[in-house]
């Protein structure tokens, strides 16, 4: 039996679980789609070390991917610093990312309807914080990325429209989706929800991107701003 300090919750090692809750049956069982992101980097790592659990080092890794926006690559180097995390399975990370990003760039997806979107990000819903991310698309509304923008409670302070809309200028975007996952499965958007909304619109209009819609989601569902008519008031 195993104890995470950073919560004083118990926890179990993945031996310990249940065959139908391991990340590798579960894949097997589902598919890989079905999996969390925690879940899919514990089946590319196999193992923990000694002082750090297989979960625990997934978690971390996960944090790292989050940290870095969906539009760049990890770097090798930082991945090192990962505690629990050696040569080896920094540079399969590496590979693996890299690989996929390969075999995926020239399948782009067109965002046609807010469920297409929701398709992209709802891996996001499971998080335990709030993570607000921006969609960019180009000008015939193909997905060129996922970008976090930050993570934490959605307010004016975290929310710049310079990180939002970072990535976008650079990729020479014409439009994002901004979008943020809410850990309790409450999809009502609140009034610092609407007012971050009409900030990044109005801020948009001024760059020349056009904010398209904003989704609030978890992992089962969403709710389209854009198709609840909460875009017409800005």
């Amino acid at each position: 039996m195993k104890y995470d300090l950073s919560n004083n919750s118990q926890v179990l090692s993945i031996t310990e679980l249940p065959r139908s809750e391991r990340p590798r049956e579960r894949l097997f069982e589902l598919g890989p789609q079905f999996l969390s992101d925690e879940e899919l980097a514990c089946v590319l790592l196999g193992s923990g070390t000694r002082g750090r659990d297989v979960r625990s080092v997934a978690r971390s890794v996960v944090a790292y991917l989050d940290g870095l926006g969906g539009c760049s690559q990890p770097d090798p180097q930082q991945l090192l610093r990962v505690e629990g995390l050696g040569a080896a399975k920094a540079a399969m990370l590496c590979a693996c990312l890299e690989l996929g990003r390969r075999r995926c760039v020239s399948v782009k997806k067109v965002a046609r309807h807010p469920s297409e979107i929701f398709n992209v990000i709802r891996h996001f819903g499971d998080r335990e914080q709030e993570s607000f991310l921006s969609v960019l698309l180009n000008g015939a509304h193909e997905i060129m990325g996922v970008n976090v923008v930050s993570v934490g409670l959605v307010n004016r302070s975290l929310v710049h429209p310079r990180e939002v809309f970072a990535d976008a200028l650079r990729l020479r975007a014409t439009a994002i989706v901004i979008a943020h996952n809410h850990p309790s499965g409450n999809l009502e958007p609140s009034q610092e929800d609407l007012m971050v909304t009409e900030m990044l619109i109005k801020s948009g209009k001024l760059l020349g991107i056009r904010v398209l819609d904003h989704l609030i989601f978890s992992s089962e569902g969403y709710l389209s701003m854009m198709e609840a008519g909460r875009f017409f008031a800005f």
